[in-house]
């Protein structure tokens, strides 16, 4: 199978995609004005109902940010794999938005087949927020069923997966649903006003950029009496890299996000790193690592440099930084917002609630008729973070069409999982060991 590397979508440049989206949050809410045949529609609306799979604590956030975005919806399906998270997530929820609440017991479906349970029970919309390993089985569902749709990052974990997702993003826009993405970031209001500045020509062409995401170790969730070892290995996924991808892919893919945003996600051409368990040894914390340094090379040789940590008790940060022509972008997540050089600017406008923004612009558009979708940098940016663990974990140099064309994978494909499937081996990746990319 031989798939087009050089992007995802259109042939925007990257100045008009970045200064698009700094527009988008202006526009967005006008279409609360509209029906979704596009006419303005009277006081009471259609209601939309909401299914949500994966009811951990990002998808019973997503459920309350869901129902917080429409005057006119309500929860009516959940499923997870286990029932107390569903129990867990209802009582949660039914302290936020108890009247939109209308989950019958019937409706709460439990297991590795929930997902299609709630996609089949009547609902228009759907929030995927499972383990990573899941999204591309539940997200094809959902646009086979013609669901709008909200999905958490990332949107695979290797890149079977993501060539799977392609194909349902391809098949979503000749349905006209959408498709918004948890990349978060992209929704932050002083984040579009800064990177569009950019888009805009306020650094001149950019040369470099970089970006840190440094934080704390995982909680770790202990064993309880009668869990199995599949299931000790289910409620802590992000402790292996064959649920979760490891950290870069399941989290610091948000930097990653936003370095493609800067280059209007463009992919790179190749990605050298490495990586590795310097604290993280214990066999109970899986097999992904604590740690990468990937750097990353875009067309025309611009170089894009990745740091990655979770560890307990070092220096945290969360920081984009570009450097241009004709200046600078520095970005730290939640307090500076600014470009230096012969272009000065600080951001001192108002912060937004990202994660509502999400859901608040999706229904405005399911609501207009000109459904949001995503997919296409949602799948390229998660797909950069598949490069960046790949060339990690092999200590090769890896170029992103081989790495796009690759059928390598973790473990068992998402249709696979049963409870009787017994726990995964768990063994630690080593550079050079001859991993098949």
């Amino acid at each position: 199978m031989t798939v087009n590397t050089s992007r995802f979508g259109g042939g925007s440049s990257r100045r008009t995609f970045l200064k698009t989206a700094g527009t988008m949050a202006a526009i967005l809410p006008l279409a609360h004005q509209f029906s979704v045949a596009g006419e303005l529609f009277p006081a009471k609306k259609k209601i939309l109902k909401i299914g949500l799979i994966g009811c951990g604590g990002r998808g019973t956030g997503a459920a309350a940010q869901a129902l917080r975005a429409d005057p006119d919806v309500e929860l009516v399906a959940m499923g997870d794999i286990f029932e107390d998270q569903i129990t867990v997530a209802y009582d949660a929820l039914m302290k936020i938005e108890p009247s939109k609440i209308k989950v019958k017991d019937r409706h709460k479906y439990v297991g590795f087949d929930a997902y299609q349970k709630v996609i089949d029970a009547g609902v228009d919309v759907v929030l995927l927020a499972t383990p990573p390993v899941f999204r591309p089985l539940h997200l094809e569902a959902a646009v086979d069923a013609d669901k709008h749709i909200f999905c958490e990052k990332p949107v695979a974990i290797d890149p079977p997966g993501v060539r799977r997702v392609l194909d349902a993003v391809r098949k979503s826009k000749t349905k006209n649903l959408a498709v918004v993405s948890g990349f978060c970031f992209r929704y932050a209001n002083p984040n579009r006003a800064v990177f569009g500045r950019v888009g805009e020509g306020a650094i001149g062409d950019v040369l470099s950029l970089s970006s840190f995401r440094y934080g704390g170790d995982l909680s770790l969730k202990p064993r309880q009496a009668g869990w199995s070892d599949l299931e000790f290995q289910l409620r802590n996924w992000f402790y292996y890299n064959w649920m979760s991808g490891d950290l870069v892919i399941e989290q610091a893919v948000h930097s990653l996000d936003m370095m493609s945003w800067v280059m209007g996600d463009i992919a790179p051409e190749k990605a050298i790193g490495s990586g590795g368990r310097q604290v993280r040894i214990d066999q109970e914390k899986g097999n992904v690592f604590d740690h990468f340094a990937v750097e990353l090379t875009y067309p025309g040789g611009v170089k894009g440099y990745h740091f990655a940590r979770q560890q307990t008790g070092v220096a945290n940060r969360n920081s984009v930084d570009v450097v241009g022509t004709g200046g600078k972008m520095a970005v730290d997540i939640g307090s500076r917002y600014e470009i230096l050089g012969p272009n000065p600017w600080k951001y001192d406008g108002p912060n937004n609630n990202m994660y509502q923004t999400e859901h608040d612009e999706l229904f405005a558009s399911i609501r207009s008729g000109t459904p949001i979708n995503d997919g296409d940098w949602m799948t390229n940016s998660t797909m950069v973070g598949i490069l960046a663990t790949l060339a990690a974990y092999s200590g090769a140099e890896v170029t992103w069409e081989r790495a796009l064309n690759s059928n390598v994978t973790f473990g068992p494909l998402p249709e696979e999982f049963h409870m009787g499937m017994g726990a995964q081996a768990i063994p630690v990746a080593k550079p050079g060991s001859g991993l098949i990319i």
